[in-house]
């Protein structure tokens, strides 16, 4: 449900777009808000998690989602909406992190919660490309208000089972929480995604913009020097001692950052030049959801039997091509041509990627550390594609002011050429990974 709503809006776009007054670049704000707060407060929710137990903060954090979405379906301006999905996206924050530390702390290190982590990434890489499905259908039957109120239904299932099927863990208490750090790095992220789009919509002759770059540098600054000194910081820093640990949590950053690029200027592509319906545009993601559920599945066996590296290495290799591929679109394409074919290998290479990435990461890490090292995963999961969807909009709204005809076009396929970069350093960096041992990833 949490990874879904950072993409179901996507197909559902263009009609809250005309509908609430939304600017082409501005739409951006939908997604970027929801994952801004998601990432920018996960790690804050991972430590509150600690203290009241993390069965109750998949609870709370829950049922606040579920209150949020209704907020955003009964909107009626651009304001109120951008409120309800930052408010989702802090709920998302509290609940996120109990998922994956449930995961770590309930299954034993090595087959078995390799078996589980692959349940887990198949579960979420394919919700988010499923979201993309589930929203072209919610629009077309309904109207794009639907996006939001599919997630009533699964709160409340969520709220009345949970207390049910799962055992609340034990309560870390002492320390305080560290509010500074929650504030100036979520405020850091959010003024360099505007930056970057108010770049998109100006030039890079935009004092305006040229004054937030700064204001987030001093910011994301304030946020480093505060995590060094405080007592119980957000990013525990002894998780990036581990060399593996570390370039995996790069990696995850970098996915994301190209993948929901493609989602999101793939989408507009086919409603604006394909004339595709929401419904029929939800279902052209398919081709992307389908195989990667299934390489999530797959990576488990693969795994045993080429290791972590490798398997992850190949993912990458899948990935980079479906995203050079999509970088050739052109008007007369057709979605046969330019864009089955990508969606295709994007899904089945980051199906092979994430579960070998969540091993390496989770591998070796204390009970104590389970919430902040899943916690710190998921961030850079949406940081990386919130930070890494404001460059991309930069990069098209420069290249289509500077377009000759096809703006758009022009435009998106530039931003598709800088996803395949953004895919490519995370291709190059899980190549430097020590390939580890069979029995434990370490």
């Amino acid at each position: 449900m949490l990874l879904l709503d950072a993409t179901v809006v996507n197909v559902a776009l263009p009609g809250i777009g005309v509908h609430l007054g939304f600017s082409p670049t501005g739409m951006s704000w939908v997604l970027n808000v929801y994952t801004l707060a998601f990432g920018g407060l996960l790690l804050l929710g991972s430590r509150i998690g600690d203290l009241i137990g993390r069965r109750t903060a998949l609870v709370w954090g829950v049922a606040a989602f579920t209150v949020a979405s209704i907020a955003g379906g009964v909107a009626n301006d651009a304001t109120t909406l951008l409120v309800a999905r930052g408010l989702q996206g802090a709920a998302a924050a509290l609940a996120a992190p109990s998922t994956l530390a449930l995961i770590a702390t309930s299954f034993s290190e090595g087959t078995e919660r390799n078996r589980a982590l692959s349940v887990f990434s198949a579960i979420s890489g394919a919700g988010s490309a499923i979201g993309l499905t589930v929203g072209g259908m919610l629009t077309d039957w309904g109207s794009w208000r639907w996006v939001f109120f599919i997630n009533i239904p699964v709160g409340l299932a969520i709220v009345l089972l949970a207390p049910r099927y799962i055992q609340e863990t034990e309560r870390h208490r002492g320390g305080r929480f560290d509010i500074a750090g929650a504030i100036t790095g979520t405020a850091g992220m959010a003024t360099l995604v505007y930056a970057f789009i108010r770049v998109g919509e100006s030039s890079w002759g935009d004092h305006r913009a040229l004054t937030f770059f700064a204001v987030a540098a001093a910011l994301l600054l304030a946020f480093f020097l505060n995590e060094v000194r405080v007592e119980r910081p957000l990013v525990v820093l002894r998780l990036f001692r581990n060399r593996n640990r570390g370039l995996a949590y790069g990696v995850m950053l970098l996915v994301p950052a190209g993948m929901f690029g493609v989602f999101y200027f793939s989408t507009q592509y086919m409603q604006t030049y394909l004339h595709f319906s929401p419904l029929r545009t939800g279902f052209a993601f398919l081709p992307l959801a389908g195989p990667l559920f299934v390489a999530a599945r797959l990576a488990p066996r693969a795994l045993a039997r080429f290791g972590a590296k490798w398997v992850a290495a190949f993912g990458g290799a899948l990935n980079l091509a479906g995203t050079l591929w999509i970088s050739r679109l052109s008007a007369s394409d057709g979605y046969a041509q330019g864009i089955l074919p990508a969606l295709v290998l994007i899904g089945v290479g980051v199906g092979f990627t994430m579960m070998p990435l969540n091993t390496f990461i989770l591998a070796g890490v204390e009970p104590k550390d389970a919430g902040s090292a899943s916690g710190l995963l998921q961030t850079m999961q949406q940081v990386g594609g919130s930070l890494g969807l404001s460059v991309l909009v930069t990069v098209f709204g420069t290249a289509s002011r500077h377009a000759h005809g096809q703006p758009f076009v022009h435009g998106a396929t530039a931003a598709f050429t800088m996803a395949a970069v953004f895919t490519g350093a995370a291709t190059l960096l899980v190549l430097t990974l020590r390939q580890p041992a069979r029995a434990a990833v370490r």
